[in-house]
């Protein structure tokens, strides 16, 4: 068996960073439900620290690519942004931090696919519909956040600008990759929207007792699934030529 697919084969073992996530996330949720706040400066920030190093030690055979970089780089914004938002008073810059998260998500999105950045037989009106039921969920959104938003307005819409283009990122490698990694990495992106759009609503809109377990949980979910998905990318591309 060639060394590549030896290494995936063999690399399926080491899961324990990704047991070590799923152990963080269900203990944020937990802490969250019991109002138990103070534990999450613990919690919180372990739960991406995980996928981190899971993704890390999964994708060495893809060592140097810009795949790999661009899902590091979402990561390790995602994992500022939520150390920052641990903090009210740092909003702003924990959601710029995962602004860059997103553009990240959209690089990896773009590049994780066949012919990327081919324009051959786009028919631009059916790719507005596609993804019209994106647009029209995140209208809804800032219909019923913006009379709260205040001074946030402008960078709450280009942060919602960003998250549509990374769903629908997500929803253009349809057919350009393979099955698994298609679903599991645009249902993570659409997670991520429902997470965003849940804590904008408890925030702008009417806070809910329900929002902090929510948020974190569809937030772990779609992190979980997006680096599944791109992680499945690579190895079928790998199967693909043949290593």
């Amino acid at each position: 068996m060639p060394k590549k697919a030896l290494y995936l084969v063999m690399d399926k073992k080491r899961l324990l960073p990704l047991y070590l996530f799923l152990f963080a996330a269900l203990l944020d949720v937990y802490f969250t439900a019991s109002g138990l706040i103070s534990y999450r400066y613990f919690s919180k920030p372990l739960i991406i620290t995980c996928l981190l190093i899971f993704f890390y030690s999964q994708s060495i055979v893809i060592s140097g690519s810009i795949l790999r970089k661009s899902i590091v780089a979402a990561l390790v914004f995602s994992l500022i942004g939520d150390i920052l938002l641990l903090f009210p008073s740092l909003f702003l810059y924990g959601l710029g931090a995962f602004l860059m998260a997103h553009v990240s998500y959209i690089a990896a999105f773009k590049i994780g696919q066949k012919k990327a950045f081919s324009i051959e037989n786009i028919n631009f009106f059916n790719l507005f519909l596609y993804n019209l039921p994106i647009y029209i969920g995140a209208a809804i959104v800032y219909f019923l956040i913006s009379p709260g938003l205040g001074e946030l307005r402008i960078p709450v819409i280009i942060y919602l600008i960003v998250i549509v283009t990374m769903a629908t990122t997500a929803r253009e490698r349809f057919k350009k990759t393979n099955s698994a990694s298609f679903w599991q990495t645009f249902i993570g992106a659409l997670l991520f929207m429902l997470s965003d759009a849940l804590l904008a609503l408890n925030l702008f809109f009417r806070p809910f007792e329900e929002a902090g377990v929510l948020v974190m949980g569809t937030y772990a979910i779609a992190q979980l699934l997006i680096v599944m998905g791109m992680r499945e990318h690579f190895m079928y591309m790998l199967r693909e030529i043949g290593t």
